[in-house]
């Protein structure tokens, strides 16, 4: 069989949702890969989650992904990040044992009908501005309606370790040649990018009584809701710190380091800097945190989180060992810096579609975005799209105000990044709406409109939603002065003189739902459910009282805002004919071409005379 309904190529996260859920909706599908022993792997931090993006993680468990399930299966500690501040940016995140995480994803595969096929893709096939399959080795053609493009850090990969240059994917893994020229060639605009990854050291060669042990939350919270026996075990991180002498050899020694000489020509990440870049432009800050992380459940191997680096392989050892707790340290394997070819992600559709080449989608790395959990969200959404392209009806787009992952997208197509994108809370301007602990609410319509998830997680997450209610109903209760004044006055807080609405009481910052009298939720069962997440539970119902004004005040301005979405603009809509718009402007329009008013409106560049101008046109 060499005809398919979609192919996928490439087998990481984003290729793994990718696969799946065309699997999911019933269409034949191939998954491509250079080496299929290398599907699903954990390539960097073994960790899935994270700030922001253990949200993208709830997000894509409620549309029927995969991420979250496995990580909970393969997880070795779990903490919800950030909750000393505010509930909009807290986070859940797992330490994983990659080991399992990968095994877990190779399981899941043998129980399709996915063909998984080993061989590079180096050409597409295209026929009348549609995509018609691709070529493998230059020799083999395999047929296809659809395309799914998730080569990640693949394409014309060059691995340098201070002038050490590996022409690779990954350590160990060869790159891929073919696709850049392949697209290019018919139009489209490539980029080259570039990060770094830490070395792993050995965990024998570690002092551990000079570190501080991390470890996670006493009651964990899992990422899916379709986990059901959930008992992870607890174990070590440790941290330590860098000191001024480690920083002094390694600024004595950057001229060598590939990541700041120049002698890469990519644009690197501006948030996950590497340690070069940490000691030239945080000059102020004479130590930074560095987290030793197990890669997998007993493991030798221990990520360095923090210590992302291009120096050469003595001068990071050299580097390390002024650290206290790593003086005797030892390699498994140095870090490295790696740069790669992505494509301008302008040129997508909010399907993540190609504008250029019907039924071409492309997700994950190959658009400039970094991390696992934006790579299986794109990749999962391209594969739902790429579904509904075969069947001819409309694509799921999802909104700003809906979910990180419409974001992550909007901000890709809208900004067209040029240095690799990594999805942080304060992107979103929604963020108060987009908790993790709301995820289910946000999305579960969706899900079930397009048939992304089966009918007992369906079930399973109306069950929680309807004990959400009920908390929120018993809120709406009065609470007596007998049974809370005493409280009250140990807090500093005024006493009540009458009989007082729970949902009054709990507004106050002091004051937590598990104050209250516990008579107040005699009607609420909770079936079923893990410790963690009966706390969610009662944690939203409490968010969604105290955030309540804020809350009203963000869905006014989504009203607002939904206008500006549904009016449309043609894809060859001449913004060149348009004298009044700036130069700036009617390039960016011209470049980017939105799909909608609301997207032209956030596009950088785009001035608010330029959208005056193009509102009167349209």
């Amino acid at each position: 069989m060499n005809k398919f309904d979609i192919i996928v190529v490439g087998g990481g996260h984003a290729g793994i949702e990718a696969a799946l859920m065309a699997d999911h909706k019933n269409k034949s599908v191939a998954l491509v890969t250079l080496d299929t022993r290398a599907v699903g792997r954990a390539s960097c931090n073994p960790a899935i989650g994270g700030l922001a993006k253990g949200q993208i993680v709830r997000e894509i468990d409620v549309l029927g992904g995969y991420m979250g399930l496995a990580a909970d299966a393969a997880g070795i500690q779990f903490k919800i990040l950030n909750r000393s501040k505010g509930r909009s940016v807290w986070s859940p995140r797992a330490q994983i044992d990659k080991r399992v995480y990968e095994s877990l994803i190779r399981e899941r595969l043998k129980k399709t009908n996915i063909k998984l096929l080993e061989g590079e893709v180096t050409d597409i096939i295209e026929k009348n501005g549609k995509i018609a399959g691709c070529i493998i080795d230059n020799t083999v053609s395999i047929s296809a309606t659809t395309v799914i493009l998730t080569c990640g850090t693949f394409l014309n990969g060059l691995i340098h370790i201070g002038d050490r240059k590996i022409r690779a994917g990954r350590m160990g893994e060869s790159a891929a040649h073919g696709i850049t020229e392949a697209l290019t060639a018919r139009g489209l605009k490539a980029g080259r990018l570039k990060t770094g990854t830490p070395p792993r050291i050995i965990k024998s060669s570690i002092d551990f009584t000079k570190t501080t042990t991390v470890l996670g939350d006493d009651k964990p919270t899992p990422f899916s809701y379709r986990t059901q026996l959930f008992s992870p075990p607890n174990l070590p991180c440790h941290t330590v710190r860098t000191n001024p002498v480690c920083h002094d050899l390694i600024k004595d020694n950057i001229s060598s380091a590939p990541l700041f000489s120049g002698d890469i020509n990519g644009v690197g990440p501006r948030y996950c800097p590497s340690i070069e870049d940490k000691i030239f432009r945080f000059a102020h800050h004479d130590a930074h945190t560095l987290f030793l992380e197990p890669e997998w459940k007993n493991s030798e191997q221990i990520y360095v989180n923090g210590f992302s680096t291009s120096l050469p392989e003595a001068v990071q050892l050299s580097a390390l060992r002024e650290v206290s707790g790593l003086e005797n340290a030892e390699f498994f394997r140095p870090g490295y810096a790696i740069e790669y070819d992505f494509f301008l992600p302008a040129q997508l559709k909010a399907s993540l579609e190609s504008k250029y080449i019907g039924g071409l989608f492309l997700a994950g790395q190959i658009n400039g975005t970094s991390g696992y959990e934006e790579a299986g969200a794109q990749g999962l959404l391209a594969a739902v799209n790429a579904a509904q392209y075969l069947d001819d009806a409309p694509p799921l787009t999802i909104g700003r105000s809906q979910a990180y992952v419409g974001v992550l997208i909007d901000d890709l197509i809208t900004k067209n990044t040029l240095e690799p994108y990594r999805m942080f809370t304060s992107r979103a301007e929604y963020r108060l709406l987009l908790r993790y602990s709301n995820a289910d609410r946000r999305l579960i319509d969706i899900s079930h409109e397009y048939n992304l998830i089966d009918n007992r997680t369906y079930d399973f997450i109306q069950t929680k939603l309807e004990a959400t209610d009920q908390i929120l109903a018993d809120l709406e209760k009065p609470v007596q002065p007998a049974q809370i004044n005493s409280l009250l006055s140990s807090l500093g807080e005024p006493e009540i003189t009458e009989p007082t609405r729970a949902t009054q009481i709990i507004k106050r910052p002091k004051i937590s739902i598990s104050m209250l009298p516990s008579s107040l939720f005699k009607s609420v069962k909770l079936p079923d459910f893990t410790p963690g997440i009966v706390d969610e539970i009662k944690t939203e119902a409490e968010t969604m009282v105290k955030y309540a004004g804020y809350i009203r005040r963000q869905l006014q301005q989504i009203e607002k805002m939904k206008r500006q979405e549904l009016h449309r603009i043609p894809l060859d809509f001449e913004y060149q004919q348009i004298k009044a718009l700036s130069n700036e402007g009617r390039e960016k329009l011209d470049l980017i071409k939105p799909e909608t008013f609301g997207q032209a409106m956030r596009i950088s560049g785009v001035s608010p005379a330029d959208v005056a101008v193009l509102s009167i046109f349209l």
